[in-house]
């Protein structure tokens, strides 16, 4: 998996690279192996607030997006991950629900 990250007005710390690299690999896992291409990682600073913007390119062209603005970068990131998080479950279906649409077609 590719990560790009991206900053605009803000220094990016090791340990924030880090936690990102950790969050993306996590969704990876709950997502199923190999299908995450790559991941872009935005981050933001305007004044007092911080924005983090995730976008997921992952298979058959499927794309998760998500933004999150706080105050540190920290919980901006980890709200951005989560949110990106329900989407995957939103979109993976149980092995059930696979067999029962298999057996409709």
């Amino acid at each position: 998996m590719d990560i790009i990250f991206h900053s605009h007005h803000a220094t990016i710390t090791p340990r924030l690279r880090v936690r990102t690299e950790d969050g993306l690999e996590k969704l990876a896992r709950k997502l199923g192996r190999g299908h995450i291409n790559s991941a872009t990682a935005r981050f933001a600073e305007d004044g007092p607030s911080r924005r983090v913007e995730i976008a997921v390119s992952a298979w058959r062209g499927r794309r998760f997006v998500a933004e999150a603005t706080n105050r540190y970068f920290g919980p901006a990131l980890g709200e951005a991950l989560a949110r990106i998080g329900k989407q995957i479950d939103h979109v993976k279906r149980t092995p059930k629900a696979r067999a029962r649409a298999m057996a409709r077609a």
